[in-house]
């Protein structure tokens, strides 16, 4: 999702603010999405017409306030002073705003009232190809557990690893976490160090509330895919975006931040311990035999007395 630069004022009216919302989750510029047709709404046939030409289309959301949906989809916000609604992006499970070009949700109260969700019309036709498997290998920066949601997170040194529920002592592995425990990429989160990096103070891990902090890998890559952790066998399940609850644990807003950058959902395929430092390698063959020499380097003594820190 790409937010539209505004040479002028911000959108002053539904329409305006439609488009607006529609053009950034397309990624494209304000001028290539059409003005709706006279005396038609701002989703009406004008707009779902130029949609269909890209085998799209606008799905209506009924109950907005408790909709959720792991992507960008466009919400009516109206203020509670009876203004005119004006159109936001939502995004997450739950959702919450991560723009709002009118910048009516700044400073009043607002209702979320009806939306909409941009989906293809077909989607066997749209899903997009599998990304290859990450042949650079990474290594693992940090191991966190909480006992239950809302509880802080604690580092650890090395965890044991326990196939279809998650980490021992984590509150994945015991259904006391946000979310259920047992459907798919519910047992083991994951997040880039680079990304936690790219914040001013860096993401704690309060913040992110991921199990895994992870280096030089990429993660987003990983989905579909088997891959290794030390010796723990893991499958790659989907992204693991942000929502308002990461918004809620964290003192500062970092929703829209991780956009596609919140890490990974895995599940776990085998028993074993997980230790700071393992090395992370998907299953081709190429990235196996960089996983084979990180294992190596780890494991020789003179590389771990001159390199204290990958002990």
């Amino acid at each position: 999702m790409r937010e539209v630069v505004f040479t002028g004022p911000p959108p002053r009216t539904a329409a305006a603010s439609f488009a607006a919302c529609l053009a950034a989750i397309l990624e494209l510029s304000l001028e290539e999405v059409p003005a709706p047709l006279p005396d038609e709404d701002a989703a009406g046939w004008g707009v779902m017409r130029w949609l269909g030409g890209m085998g799209l289309g606008l799905v209506a959301v009924a109950d907005a306030a408790s909709f959720s949906w792991a992507g960008p989809w466009i919400g009516w916000a109206v203020p509670a002073a009876g203004a005119e609604r004006r159109a936001v992006v939502m995004f997450g499970v739950p959702s919450g705003v991560v723009w709002d070009p009118s910048r009516v949700t700044e400073g009043e109260a607002w209702l979320l009232e009806g939306g909409f969700v941009v989906s293809a019309l077909d989607v066997a036709l749209a899903r997009p190809p599998r990304v290859e498997a990450p042949l650079a290998p990474g290594t693992v920066e940090a191991i966190f557990v909480a006992p239950e949601a809302g509880a802080p997170a604690r580092q650890v040194g090395e965890v044991r690893a326990v196939a279809g529920k998650g980490l021992d002592g984590d509150r994945h592995t015991v259904g006391k976490g946000t979310f259920p425990s047992g459907p798919p990429g519910s047992a083991l989160t994951l997040i880039e160090a680079e990304v936690c990096e790219s914040f001013t103070p860096p993401l704690g891990m309060n913040e992110h509330r991921r199990n895994l902090v992870t280096r030089g890998i990429d993660l987003n890559a990983l989905v579909g895919h088997e891959f290794e952790i030390g010796t723990v066998r893991c499958r790659g399940v989907r992204l693991c975006e942000p929502c308002t609850v990461i918004d809620g644990y964290a003192p500062r807003p970092i929703l829209r931040a991780l956009v596609h950058r919140g890490g990974l959902r895995a599940d776990i395929l085998e028993d074993g311990l997980i230790h700071a430092g393992a090395a992370i390698a998907g299953a081709g063959r190429n990235s196996r035999a960089a996983y084979e020499r990180l294992r190596s380097r780890d494991s020789n003594p003179d590389f771990r007395d001159q390199n204290p820190s990958h002990a």
